[in-house]
């Protein structure tokens, strides 16, 4: 895929990505992540980790992901390593605070999980069609 393509693609999927991972964290699942995890939270979010997550993943999950998807002319290969995808980089998270931090809770670990895996499934194939769209 050319360099402008690419750009133009993660672009969009990022705001796809942005869109639907701050409204999980922002709206629906605020108050669980609170009510969870409050006595780990900062009382100020440090946004360049939080960033620098955000750019280094969608890079991965068009590269890791959609690109073998449209190779392959697969949405459902797309939304498939997407899940798979997502599942593991947020088991990377979630599994190592549970080996490691004390009072890590399990509900947090399990939702968490679960939203990894569809919220990157969902974006997978979501930029596949973009991408397919972009081809056209």
């Amino acid at each position: 895929m050319p360099l402008a393509q690419f750009l133009k693609l993660y672009t969009a999927t990022a705001a796809v990505f942005f869109a639907l991972d701050l409204t999980w964290l922002g709206v629906v699942a605020k108050g669980f992540y609170r009510a969870q995890l409050g006595h780990l939270m900062r009382p100020d979010a440090q946004w360049v980790p939080a960033v620098l997550f955000y750019l280094i993943y969608v890079g991965a999950a068009i590269v890791l992901c959609v690109q073998p998807a449209v190779e392959r002319q697969s949405l459902g290969r797309a939304i498939g390593l997407g899940a798979l995808f997502g599942l593991a980089a947020y088991a990377a998270f979630d599994l190592t605070s549970l080996a490691l931090l004390k009072d890590f809770p399990l509900a947090v670990a399990a939702v968490d999980l679960a939203w990894g895996t569809v919220l990157t499934g969902s974006v997978c194939g979501a930029s596949y069609l973009i991408a397919r769209a972009m081809t056209t």
